[in-house]
């Protein structure tokens, strides 16, 4: 997408184809007038599955509607516009003109490729911005948030799909971490084990072809430790303090050869004071047979992390287990809409692309079989 959804490029590669401060508010209602209009609104840039997903949490909230959508291909929008129960929301190709409509809030679900031109967009624009992850996919897109971040207006949100940061159980987690209840923290290590979750569709047009299909390229999506696995890298990020001075590892391709992308990989990682992180992911293991989340091990005990649940191990026999309520994600918007009508600002640009960059350190160690390390491959 070049200067607009219709011209979609990334160096020319389609052509026509295709954060601190207050919010100063009296009261929302005394804002926007009546209890009808008062509702924060949102656009969605890219209406395809996560980004539908996104906006009908968002317009199930009572506090909130969705009114404009933006993308490529009319059928993703019918079919968004349902799954979202939008009512005659007004539609866009062109993604520059639906920021500059009048919607308060954006939701950014395009491919991983395009988010950083078009979070620094939405900066420029002035919107409250929720950027699904990554954010992006090589590190010249994310210094690029970085930048964007820093010049973002301090009244606006800015958040990012790293949903375990807002996940009530990641939050416990973390916080019984830092009281030192399970002692000094020795070991962590990340896991995400699956199936395949991509399903190629063939299109006549090579180039849409492409676009629609991005996940099976590595320049569209990042490949997979970037697309997907920056989840848990961001929790190592955050429950850890820190970032990683340097990473091996190998991947490769046993199962999934007609793509362009690894189907698993193992790293280590090796972050401030000794402390080192293994990592393990593959898109190869049958459905019903996987496990996806974080483990921290300290001196008295472990705690065990996922999207689910939070598991503190202090011992034989003695294990608490607190469940998950309700998909992460939710909490996320909850949050995110909040803080949009209270002024409670947060801006993680910057956070969230050192976990992406973290993600890409990972994928150099990989791609090139050799030990990367932040000064010398990422240079942030």
């Amino acid at each position: 997408m070049a200067r607009d959804l219709k011209a979609v490029s990334r160096r020319g590669f389609f052509q026509r184809t295709t954060a601190a401060g207050a919010f100063t508010i009296v009261g929302v209602q005394a804002v926007r007038g009546t209890q009808a209009n008062s509702k924060v609104t949102f656009g969605l840039i890219g209406t395809g599955n996560r980004g539908s997903y996104d906006a009908s949490i968002a317009n199930a909230d009572p506090r909130a509607q969705v009114t404009a959508l933006c993308d490529l291909f009319d059928d993703r929008i019918e079919t968004a516009t349902q799954k979202i129960k939008a009512v005659n929301p007004k539609v866009y190709k062109d993604y520059e003109k639906l920021l500059a409509s009048d919607v308060d809030a954006v939701i950014i679900a395009t491919p991983p490729f395009e988010h950083p031109r078009m979070l620094e967009a939405a900066v420029q624009a002035r919107k409250h911005i929720y950027c699904e992850k990554p954010m992006g996919v090589d590190v010249a897109g994310c210094k690029k948030v970085i930048a964007a971040g820093r010049k973002a207006d301090p009244k606006k949100c800015l958040t990012t799909g790293y949903q375990q940061r807002y996940g009530p159980v990641y939050l416990e987690a973390y916080k019984r971490i830092q009281e030192g209840q399970i002692g000094e923290l020795v070991n962590a290590r990340g896991y995400w084990i699956s199936n395949d979750p991509f399903k190629r569709v063939p299109y006549d047009d090579p180039k849409i072809d492409k676009l629609r299909n991005w996940f099976c390229y590595r320049e569209l999506s990042g490949d997979f430790i970037v697309e997907q696995d920056c989840h848990n890298i961001d929790v190592l990020h955050w429950f850890l303090g820190n970032r990683p001075t340097r990473a091996v590892g190998y991947g490769g391709r046993k199962v999934r050869t007609t793509m362009d992308l690894m189907d698993h990989l193992s790293l280590c990682f090796e972050f401030p004071g000794g402390l080192h992180v293994n990592f393990e992911a593959n898109q190869l293991t049958p459905p019903g047979c996987g496990r996806v989340g974080e483990e921290f091990t300290g001196t008295k005990g472990v705690i065990l992390t996922s999207r689910s649940r939070m598991t503190h191990m202090r011992g034989p026999g003695k294990q608490e287990v607190i469940p998950a309520k309700r998909d992460i994600t939710i909490d996320a918007f909850e949050l995110f809409i909040s803080r949009v009508i209270k002024g409670e600002v947060e801006n993680v640009a910057e956070r969230s692309a050192i976990s992406t960059l973290t993600a890409i350190l990972g994928r150099t160690a990989l791609y090139t079989q050799r030990e990367a390390t932040w000064k010398g491959d990422i240079g942030v």
